[in-house]
């Protein structure tokens, strides 16, 4: 009798292991990748905790010191005020009585007392000063809390920052200054420069004295205030509540458009009274003029560009330049740190972790 053959069958159990396997793999890829993205998680978490804890305990130890400078103060005072009413009482002294050993003892007595007092009245005046700094509200803590030693006094009683946000700010080289430049709003204001700009304006913001007036200007092809309806006056810090609204609205902005230095210049000379301290934030040399036009820009542009906008600069006020510098314009430090030398101002290129 014939055998019959064994029929053929395509679904055999080595298909099914390989399909089982296969599934496996990828279950395994997405418990990996998974576990990652916790992980991430969890580590930014702590970093943003650790940095939250690290600013409430810089302000509690300000609102600490400011009660200590305050109760020290209040001290001061009632002391002054003890002194001068036995100063009155010796004065009263003096002129009722005749005998004049008596009298150069008691007038010896009262210029002790008004030595004193002046003492104690320079000391009130150091315990003002020393409370009004406390008092600034606003702090900056870098990673790690590292402190630079960068040259710039944020000082004067009319402070104004003048930031570039042309698109140059996007990044340090050309080609990806391009790319960026065709992305969406919200990664161009990511962009690490620009960030670096925004950073370095609220550290300059910690620094400004609690009873200055300041103003923050962007410019590109115009410029304007960062802050809206306050063109061409001076703002109060209120407490540090004004400069913090400040940073925040210049962080909102796009960085788009050439560079006119010549209008962020005029809205300065606009300004009454002109600045006591100008910092500007840039990265090359400006590619506009007063008026604004398309194409390539040569060195020699620049240049000329850069001598118009000196001439509408306000006469006799320092200028601080913090310079992040751009590839394919390699005069703008050489240039830049002449106008800080001859205005008086400092001259800055940090490293790209600072602030």
């Amino acid at each position: 009798m014939r055998q019959r053959r064994r029929a053929f069958d395509t679904f055999s159990l080595s298909f099914v292991d390989c399909m089982c396997c296969g599934l496996g793999a990828v279950v395994l890829l997405f418990m990996v990748i998974n576990h990652a993205s916790e992980v991430r998680a969890t580590e930014a978490n702590r970093k943003v905790t650790h940095r939250v804890s690290r600013l409430e305990s810089q302000v509690l130890d300000k609102r600490r010191a400011v009660r200590l400078l305050n109760a020290m103060l209040k001290k001061a005072q009632e002391r002054t005020e003890a002194l001068q009413s036995r100063a009155v009482a010796l004065a009263a002294i003096l002129n009722t009585r005749n005998s004049a050993d008596g009298a150069r003892e008691r007038r010896e007595d009262i210029i002790a007392l008004q030595d004193e007092l002046k003492t104690i009245q320079f000391r009130l005046e150091d315990l003002r000063a020393q409370a009004a700094k406390e008092d600034a509200t606003r702090t900056y803590v870098g990673e790690g809390d590292r402190q630079y030693l960068t040259g710039l006094k944020v000082g004067g009683r009319h402070i104004l920052i003048l930031v570039d946000a042309s698109a140059s700010m996007l990044d340090h080289t050309l080609v990806n200054i391009i790319r960026r430049r065709n992305m969406e709003d919200t990664a161009k204001r990511a962009s690490a420069k620009w960030q670096r700009a925004v950073e370095t304006v609220d550290w300059i913001t910690t620094q400004i004295p609690a009873t200055a007036r300041f103003q923050i200007y962007a410019f590109n092809t115009r410029a304007r205030p960062v802050l809206e309806d306050t063109a061409d006056r001076w703002l109060r810090t209120d407490g540090g509540s004004r400069l913090t609204a400040a940073v925040r609205a210049l962080n909102g902005l796009v960085p788009d458009g050439g560079t006119s230095l010549q209008l962020a210049f005029t809205a300065a000379g606009r300004l009454s009274p002109r600045p006591d301290n100008i910092y500007l934030i840039t990265d090359s040399l400006p590619t506009q003029g007063a008026t604004t036009h398309t194409g390539t820009v040569s060195g020699d542009e620049r240049l000329a560009y850069y001598r118009e906008a000196l001439s509408v600069l306000p006469a006799g006020v320092p200028v601080n330049v913090i310079l992040f510098p751009m590839e394919g314009d390699p005069l703008a430090a050489s240039v830049l740190w002449q106008l800080a030398q001859v205005s008086g101002g400092a001259f800055l290129s940090p490293s790209r972790d600072w602030p």
